[in-house]
């Protein structure tokens, strides 16, 4: 097979024109944050629900080891974001008291729920549930996704927000605007739903026959228990310290937040560097080796010409793609080294994570096991109190049907 030399320089172009392009870097120069909304409406003070935005799901069960996820990293970025989420909410005005709570058993208005799906210092991708007491789903595993800008990590940066906070603005603002359809009546039932939930979960039989669920599992008031009932006085008693507690729980994740901020963004910047760099190592390797087989397939092909300008080109094109392809093996295990970086990055972060002492008032609570054991504890110590504060109380007397609230 006789292959001309201008079609050999044509083939050497077309490889050049292969190995470039990997070196154009492919980064964000900058992304907008949506400001965060406000309501349109003045609503009293006792129809502002009350939001419970759970520690998000890390998402750590069953990933692949090429995925570049670091378990202790992803387990702190788990209590990091719910508490910027809560400060776009609370920026709004338009809520209650907005909590980061350590599991979904602590019953709130709202309860937002987070899984992350991908997150290093270049790109974060979530997904948020957000449901009410009543069991109406405002938001149904609603991916969110952005990309940080490439001046979000400079020296000269002067902006306070987070990487990606358009994220978390976004999130708000989908809330609010889907707050603002809900009539105050409804607002009404939802706290009182949420109020015998609590009841009941400390007393079941006490407050067994006020709720019910309709057929597609949304919890109905079937009736009301006395205002003045001494049963219901205890449970507001209750939850009055269990909203201490977890307003206490605030600060120690206010603490976690300032104390690894520090570590945290260095750490998403030099993940930001490595990501790319990785990216642009992998594009040029797979490039490169590409470009080393076409051309010494090339040349093989041409070596059998006889023309000798055919066969020195040839020669050179195995000799070049050999070189590519040793090229290309040597920009993957460059590669490798960059993902050993990424594992010492992350296995750096674990100890700028320690959990705190949190500060009760009549005790000092030492987390030296998950923020989730603790507050398990402290919901034990509430039914023990609540079941010493009742003691020979009756039964409270259920009070006539309420008319259709819902």
């Amino acid at each position: 097979m006789r292959i001309p030399p201008t079609r050999l320089r044509l083939l050497v172009l077309f490889l050049i024109c292969l190995v470039l392009p990997a070196c154009v870097s492919k980064t964000i120069k900058s992304n907008s944050v949506p400001p965060i909304k406000v309501a349109t409406e003045t609503v009293a003070e006792d129809l502002l629900l009350d939001v419970g935005i759970v520690i998000f799901d890390p998402n750590l069960d069953g990933y692949d080891e090429d995925e570049q996820v670091y378990p202790e990293v992803r387990k702190a970025e788990a209590h990091f974001m719910p508490i910027l989420l809560s400060e776009s909410m609370q920026a709004s005005g338009a809520w209650g008291a907005v909590r980061v709570v350590p599991d979904s058993s602590q019953i709130s208005d709202l309860r937002v729920e987070g899984k992350i799906l991908y997150s290093d210092g270049e790109q974060l991708k979530l997904v948020v549930t957000a449901t009410d007491s009543r069991g109406n789903v405002w938001l149904d595993n609603k991916a969110y996704e952005g990309r940080a800008s490439r001046y979000a990590y400079t020296m000269t940066s002067r902006t306070p927000q987070d990487s990606f906070q358009a994220i978390y603005n976004n999130i708000a603002n989908d809330l609010l605007e889907l707050q603002d359809t809900i009539r105050p009546q409804d607002r009404r039932n939802i706290r009182l739903v949420t109020e015998l939930l609590f009841a009941r979960s400390f007393s079941p039989e006490a407050f067994a026959g006020y709720l019910a669920k309709s057929r597609q599992g949304r919890y109905l008031v079937m009736r009301l228990p006395a205002e003045q009932d001494p049963m219901l006085e205890r449970i507001r008693s209750i939850r009055e310290r269990d909203h201490l507690f977890i307003d206490t729980m605030q600060e120690y994740y206010t603490t976690f937040n300032g104390q690894m901020i520090g570590p945290y963004q260095e750490w998403r910047k030099l993940s930001y560097e490595e990501a790319i760099a990785l990216r642009e190592l992998r594009e040029q390797s797979t490039r490169r080796m590409i470009a080393g087989g076409v051309a010494i397939l090339a040349g093989i092909a041409a070596s059998g010409s006889s023309d000798s300008y055919a066969r020195a080109g040839a020669s050179t094109a195995v000799l070049g793609g050999g070189y590519l392809l040793k090229s290309g093996l040597e920009k993957r295990n460059e590669a490798e080294i960059h993902v050993e970086a990424l594992d010492e990055l992350g296995q750096s972060l674990e100890a700028e994570i320690t959990p705190q002492v949190i500060e009760l008032q009549d005790r000092s609570v030492m987390l030296s096991g998950s923020v989730e054991d603790q507050y398990a504890q402290w919901r034990e110590l509430l039914a023990e109190i609540y079941r010493t504060e009742i003691g020979g109380l009756e039964l409270p007397q259920d009070s006539a049907p309420t008319p259709d609230q819902l």
